[in-house]
């Protein structure tokens, strides 16, 4: 990368918050969908502090059905991706939580308090991008009821919402917090959902943005949009809480 275009990064433009903490990403290898190889992981880690990054909150999925990983799946691998980082003398700050898919499984920890949290007691959680999910609410309560600080993970990713703007304020008045992908400001996922993700700018509704780095190219498309006009107008009506975990 240029000096000019690290300039960008590493310093704030105008009123556009320098964001140095990255929120949700897949970089511990071999776990989920994303990085499958320590070499993988090392690779985007590199293009994160090309960008500025100081620090990753890294979220593996938590998902019975594809990706059972457990507590101690994620704290091991996340243990091994520290110490390679150490032995390559890259200095960035990494933990990691997770992102759960709400079903019963994930309940069941909840009801134990075994949730890797980040910050403030912060879950990050998902849900089906194409079906919606009847007993969110009673979810919800659970998991307030456990101490936890429930965020929705792209919450512009799910297609049943895009009909009616009014379910994102039911989930709001439900106590959720909202975590964007800066992709889909960029239109990376489809049209539709980068109409979604400005909407919920526009209405002041995001409390944190993430890269939801899979892969490489995931690096790529986060740094074209984090030097575009839509990822401006995200700071001019959300209070973005990254730099604060």
């Amino acid at each position: 990368m240029s000096n000019i275009l690290t300039n960008l990064f590493s310093s704030t433009s105008g009123d556009i918050p320098n964001i140095t903490t990255d929120l949700h990403s897949h970089l511990i290898p071999g776990i989920d969908d994303g990085s499958k190889s320590m070499d993988d992981s090392i690779e985007m880690i590199e293009a994160f502090i090309a960008q500025g990054y100081t620090k990753l909150i890294i979220t593996p999925h938590t998902m019975s059905h594809r990706y059972p990983n457990t507590r101690t799946i994620i704290e091991e691998g996340l243990t091994a991706l520290k110490k390679e980082l150490q032995e390559r003398n890259i200095a960035i700050e990494i933990e990691a939580a997770s992102e759960y898919y709400l079903d019963e499984t994930v309940m069941a920890l909840i009801e134990k308090r075994d949730i890797l949290t980040f910050s403030d007691n912060y879950m990050l959680f998902e849900m089906s991008y194409v079906q919606p999910l009847h007993f969110l609410e009673e979810m919800v309560f659970e998991m307030k009821v456990a101490g936890y600080n429930p965020v929705l993970a792209h919450p512009e990713r799910y297609m049943y919402m895009h009909d009616d703007f009014g379910k994102y304020e039911r989930l709001k008045e439900m106590g959720l917090l909202f975590q964007v992908n800066i992709p889909s400001f960029g239109g990376y996922y489809t049209k539709a959902i980068q109409k979604a993700a400005k909407q919920i700018a526009d209405a002041g509704m995001i409390d944190f943005i993430g890269s939801d780095a899979h892969k490489i190219r995931h690096l790529d498309a986060l740094k074209e949009v984090r030097l575009q006009k839509a990822y401006a107008k995200i700071f001019e009506n959300n209070t973005i809480l990254n730099n604060t975990l």
